[in-house]
């Protein structure tokens, strides 16, 4: 389905992080209606097992509430306002579900899955998304994508068919990620930091026969240059500048 979109194709970070409180349904559903090819999310799993869209292991930063988010049932996590921190027009928004995200972004945008269980590694979170997906029967629009080499590879083993981007730490704490754990792992894709792209290493990684996905480009400068070193990817905080600064504004 990759190949389906314009090149490079543009993710919406979060949603359209920049103008709604991120990783929520308004903030994807905006990200859509502006023309964004696909949405990234962050997955987490809740004390009772559901598979929610949060960033932070915590609920602090982004709702009313405060705590772990693996302490929380679900029924506990959908009581905190998760829209009003950002603006009060989004008041009494809720963390959703990844099953909404699904229904909200429909089958014919890509959704990146960020498996990011980085607190909780044995929480079983790979084993309910991939089941999720393949209740949806929607395998051909998500990407996987992780810091944690583990996840991606539990991802291989349930999903083959899902393409998988392994995640690089910005400057020397991803050098290995960058390197040979891309070089010797079965990654259909690398997500490097905007700050360590070079138009060298797009070439090398394109030599591998594979993907580089960038994160995260908000200047139209830097859009603009990514294009032109002839990347495959874009995550972006802000959809609508980044369509424009690709020559596909509305």
């Amino acid at each position: 389905m990759l190949e389906q979109f314009p090149h490079p194709i543009l993710l919406a970070h979060r949603g359209d992080l920049a103008n709604a409180p991120e990783n929520t349904l308004p903030s994807f559903q905006q990200a859509i209606q502006k023309g964004a090819d696909g949405v990234e999310l962050d997955a987490k799993i809740t004390a009772d097992g559901h598979v929610i869209v949060i960033h932070d292991s915590t609920v602090d930063r982004t709702s009313n509430g405060k705590g772990k988010v693996a302490s929380f049932t679900l029924n506990e996590i959908r009581k905190f306002d998760a829209g009003a921190w950002f603006n009060e027009t989004f008041k009494d928004t809720r963390i959703p579900l990844l099953e909404e995200v699904f229904e909200t972004v429909g089958k014919d945008k890509l959704i990146n899955i960020e498996l990011t269980n980085y607190s909780t590694p044995r929480d079983g979170l790979v084993d309910k998304v991939c089941e999720l997906i393949k209740r949806h029967g929607n395998q051909r629009q998500v990407i996987f994508s992780s810091f944690f080499p583990s996840n991606l590879k539990r991802g291989e083993h349930l999903l083959p068919e899902v393409p998988r981007g392994l995640l690089a730490m910005p400057g020397i704490a991803g050098i290995w990620a960058r390197s040979f754990g891309f070089m010797f792992g079965e990654y259909q894709a690398l997500h490097p930091h905007l700050s360590d792209v070079r138009r060298e290493q797009v070439q090398r990684v394109h030599r591998l026969k594979r993907r580089v996905h960038v994160w995260t480009a908000n200047q139209p400068e830097d859009v603009a240059r990514l294009k032109d070193w002839g990347v495959d990817g874009i995550f972006t905080d802000d959809p609508a500048i980044a369509l424009k600064a690709l020559g596909r504004g509305r």
